[in-house]
């Protein structure tokens, strides 16, 4: 049971704050930039799925870690290399083969994944070490 609550400490802040993200810079940064290879109505499967697993990534790889050796400041960081990491794999790629995606774009959204992930496996953290002590 306290996994259940370790995993609902960090997903609920990773998807909340990256919601706000979305509809603050959604239209004006990122639809205005990939222009017609948007959908109109977005495919709620996939980022479903995505805010589904990838807080499993931020507890495994950065939470639980920090939460051994008791420091709040390697959960924020292993969170914000995670986060790095794995925005970058994406956006790199999408500007790899996507005409639209720009430098800028990519720049934006790795910086944005890096913070949203170190701020999520803090929450994580600070949670952990109140179920898991």
């Amino acid at each position: 049971m306290p996994y259940i609550a370790l995993y609902f400490s960090v997903a609920a802040p990773f998807a909340l704050v990256d919601a706000i993200w979305l509809k603050l810079m959604g239209q004006r940064f990122y639809f205005a930039t990939l222009g017609e290879i948007v959908r109109a109505e977005p495919n709620p499967w996939p980022a479903l799925i995505f805010y589904l697993i990838y807080p499993l990534g931020l507890i495994t790889f950065a939470v639980i870690p920090a939460h051994n050796v008791e420091s709040s400041g390697r959960a924020a960081l292993l969170g914000l290399l995670f986060g790095f990491f794995t925005y970058a794999t994406y956006d790199l790629t999408n500007q790899a083969i996507l005409r639209n995606w720009t430098t800028t774009l990519s720049v934006v959204d790795i910086v944005w994944g890096a913070l949203l992930g170190a701020g999520s496996a803090y929450c994580g953290y600070l949670a952990a070490q109140r179920l898991l002590s």
